[in-house]
């Protein structure tokens, strides 16, 4: 009996080339996607823009910016067929690493208070609440307030 080691998740530098393939896991599982723009400003800005890659297939990314000792993180999404499945915590576990090599001594970031399943994965990596922005995020039905957390690191 032989057994098949898959090959790890590998972070690299997102880049435009990767943008099509952003986009698909973007309007998939978003009601109110980032745009295309979005990710373009924050690449020519010099944010960190990472993908996650398991076996060639793009299956994550983020977009920090770390700037002043601290950083924030503006997008962290996995594939739909992907999620809960510890691809999440682990690009989270990434972007904190990276943040902290940035110099930055608290990372903060945005969530709707209806995404529960990404507030349950904020909470398990120690993350607390620290505010509400009112009425920050599009919703189908006007706007949806946006819950701020922080994580000390």
């Amino acid at each position: 009996m032989s057994a098949v080691l898959k090959e790890p998740p590998r972070l690299a530098a997102m880049r435009e080339q990767d943008f099509d393939e952003v986009m698909a896991i973007e309007r998939a599982i978003y009601s109110h996607p980032w745009t295309r723009g979005n990710f373009s400003d924050s690449l020519r800005a010099g944010y960190e823009c990472r993908t996650w890659r398991l076996e060639g297939e793009l299956i994550g990314y983020f977009i920090l910016l770390v700037a002043a000792g601290e950083a924030h993180l503006l997008n962290l999404s996995i594939a739909a067929r992907h999620q809960r499945s510890g691809h999440g915590r682990a690009l989270l576990r990434e972007a904190t690493g990276l943040a902290r090599r940035g110099g930055a001594r608290n990372l903060f970031l945005e969530v709707r208070p209806s995404n529960l399943a990404a507030q349950a994965l904020y909470t398990r990596f120690g993350f607390r609440r620290i505010g509400v922005r009112r009425g920050y995020y599009p919703a189908h039905s006007g706007r949806e307030d946006a819950l701020v957390l922080t994580l000390a690191l």
